[in-house]
């Protein structure tokens, strides 16, 4: 099925977990003159036009980035995305929103990697043309691939750089998503245990995210950070998605203490009545 367009969805409550996470691990790994990869399974289009039909039509974003966007006091954690943000919008008004993989050119070096997988036949070519557009000479090397986002990942396992960051976010549209998404991390592990992880996650059955959740854990991962973001309790199908997840193996040096001062933050700004966060290890080595 591909029928999923992010469009609808962009900036919503979940990519400002999502995107907000990514972009302080990419920091991180900037911290070493070494390169590195980034490898993006789902990558969409990249890029979106808050004010298109889409974009407006479910008005998602205005309970998620909108709300945060020009708040002060943002927490250091929330600072690394929103500058790249701000980086496609010309002013303080909101109008842009990028997707993980041009969010990851604005904080990646000319020496790193990046490799961006999508399927959809629309999304695909409109990721493409983003990726000329806003191609420069600082930015990484880039690879733009229509092919199926968990057989790509297996085949790029281990990259030459030894270093990586894997972002795996599908729609979960179909219930086979969750036994992919967990086959996808089993054969990366196998091929390089040492990476860094991040599989995100939908709440909309508790259920159904506890047993994605709990298969990860058993997974032979020597650390394993659960992050969650909600707005309100998720109640049936019917009300859509309460909030998500991020689950990151391999997490870097202190990701944990930094969102436990950013989610609360998140939590007071978008849904201060309803909302929840969690920060939990689910496995860990380090003290």
């Amino acid at each position: 099925m591909l029928s999923y367009q992010h469009g609808f969805h962009a900036g919503n409550v979940a990519d400002v977990l999502k995107h907000s996470v990514l972009c302080q691990i990419l920091v991180y790994m900037r911290q070493k003159e070494k390169p590195f990869y980034f490898h993006d399974t789902h990558a969409g289009r990249g890029f979106y036009d808050l004010q298109h039909p889409m974009a407006q039509k479910t008005g998602e974003f205005h309970e998620g980035i909108a709300r945060i966007w020009n708040q002060k006091n943002q927490p250091p954690a929330l600072l690394p995305y929103i500058n790249a943000l701000q980086a496609f919008n010309d002013d303080k008004n909101l109008r842009y929103y990028a997707g993980s993989s041009l969010l990851a050119q604005q904080l990646m070096r000319k020496t790193d990697r990046l490799v961006a997988n999508e399927l959809h036949p629309q999304e695909y070519t409109a990721l493409q043309e983003q990726a000329k557009v806003r191609r420069g000479p600082q930015l990484p090397r880039l690879r733009i691939s229509q092919e199926d986002g968990y057989l790509a990942l297996k085949a790029a396992m281990p990259p030459p750089e030894h270093r990586a960051v894997v972002l795996i976010d599908p729609s979960y549209e179909l219930l086979s998503d969750d036994k992919a998404v967990v086959q996808a991390l089993a054969e990366a592990l196998k091929r390089f245990a040492t990476g860094v992880y991040l599989l995100w996650y939908p709440i909309v059955d508790p259920s159904r995210a506890q047993k994605l959740v709990s298969a990860v854990k058993n997974l032979p991962a020597s650390e394993l950070l659960q992050l969650e973001l909600l707005v309100r309790e998720p109640q049936s199908e019917d009300r859509g998605m309460a909030g998500s997840g991020m689950l990151v193996i391999n997490p870097p040096w202190q990701l944990d203490t930094s969102m436990r001062e950013a989610l609360p933050w998140l939590v007071q700004n978008m849904a201060p009545d309803s909302g929840h966060w969690r920060v939990d290890w689910l496995k860990k080595q380090r003290p």
